[in-house]
């Protein structure tokens, strides 16, 4: 199948658009941009329910029992950050589910477009890890919760190890290290990067709301702007450039590091010494969703076991579902930044904290001016 052929198969859903990268980093072809359009919606019938999802989720291997029950995938809307998301379904867009991460999940809740999720309509959540659930503002009442968690891991970052020479422990300071000027790359969200600032700062995160937290962020920020090649919230973008050694480390999830590796590019997922960003994903209800009961049954296929072993294998993520790990040892999870215990994971990095909309908004317009050079 050449890439004109590939292209088509991606777009008629029967390719994902992961396989298609993989294809062509297997093939030595390094794309600056993923020729299919990453923030649009992926085209599906009428009688579909709305996935509103981070690019790189909007695959077959993720609903292959949706698909077996109903015949067809639901439709996919892309959004870059959950703040995008956020103020697109403020102006009125209506999904069925949505996509949020832990510490969006309570502004979310806040804004009153969403309906509780219930657990006893879902067939796979018995085998939900309970401390995935048990995130801070995710009770519902009446044994409801906001959102039901799918994927866990860590942002931190990629690097070439032929290109790239680490004295010691790895370090945050790999992404602010004048050798590397141009010739790194980082997660355009806020969402990611403001964070991982705060990490370099020394800033601990039920702290992030002072101005002298922001000021010492913004600080570190504005000193590594001038060494950033790339910013982007494609990772394939990121990817590529990794693979092709345009860049020699970018700020990233455990996803890209899974991918470069398996196509044998020689790169290491850090474990800084300062400790990586750790977070948990899930999905949420629109409180007008159209097809409820779809938007259940979507929820249940990404809650599922076929889904997990494929989070897990191919993205190098965490799963919700407990038998999702049964098929992989502790070496192999330990290589991909994982465990059969989330706790292990979450708790020797540093687990993003909600925080408000003035501070999420204010941490947004911040960044936008520095990414700016201002």
């Amino acid at each position: 199948m050449d890439v004109l052929d590939q292209l088509g198969a991606v777009r008629e859903g029967k390719l994902s658009r992961r396989k298609f990268t993989k294809g062509l980093l297997a093939a030595g072809v390094a794309l600056t941009t993923m020729p299919v359009a990453a923030r649009r919606a992926m085209a599906g019938p009428e009688d579909q329910p709305t996935y509103f999802t981070w690019g790189g989720y909007d695959i077959p291997e993720l609903f292959v029992p949706y698909q077996a029950k109903h015949g067809e995938l639901p439709n996919f809307a892309i959004f870059g950050g959950s703040e995008e998301a956020l103020t697109k379904m403020r102006g009125g867009f209506v999904v069925d589910v949505s996509h949020p991460c832990n510490q969006a999940m309570p502004r979310w809740v806040a804004t009153g477009l969403f309906q509780p999720v219930d657990p006893s309509r879902l067939s796979n959540w018995g085998d939900v890890m309970p401390e995935l659930v048990a995130l801070d503002g995710n009770d519902a009442g009446g044994g409801n919760i906001w959102m039901a968690p799918f994927d866990w891991g860590q942002t931190s970052i990629t690097y070439r190890t032929d290109l790239v020479e680490v004295e010691g422990e790895e370090s945050w300071d790999i992404l602010w290290d004048p050798k590397n000027a141009g010739r790194l790359g980082s997660l355009a969200a806020g969402a990611d990067a403001w964070w991982i600032g705060a990490i370099k700062a020394g800033v601990p995160f039920d702290q992030l709301g002072t101005e002298e937290a922001f000021e010492k962020i913004a600080a570190v920020m504005r000193e590594q702007r001038p060494l950033i090649r790339t910013y982007t919230d494609d990772t394939t973008t990121l990817e590529q450039a990794l693979a092709s050694g345009e860049l020699v480390a970018a700020l990233t999830w455990n996803s890209s590091a899974a991918l470069l590796r398996s196509e044998g590019v020689p790169v290491a997922f850090a474990k800084p010494k300062e400790g990586a960003l750790t977070w948990v994903c899930g999905v949420m209800i629109h409180k007008d969703a159209p097809k409820l009961d779809l938007a259940y049954d979507v929820i249940d296929s990404l809650l599922s076991v076929e889904t997990g072993k494929f989070m897990i294998n191919d993205y190098g993520y965490g799963h919700s579902n407990a038998r999702s790990f049964e098929s992989f040892d502790e070496e192999m999870l330990a290589g991909l930044g994982l465990s059969k215990n989330p706790k292990d994971v979450l708790q020797s990095g540093h687990f993003q904290i909600p925080q408000s909309q003035e501070w999420e908004s204010r941490m947004n317009e911040l960044w936008e001016q520095i990414k700016a050079g201002f």
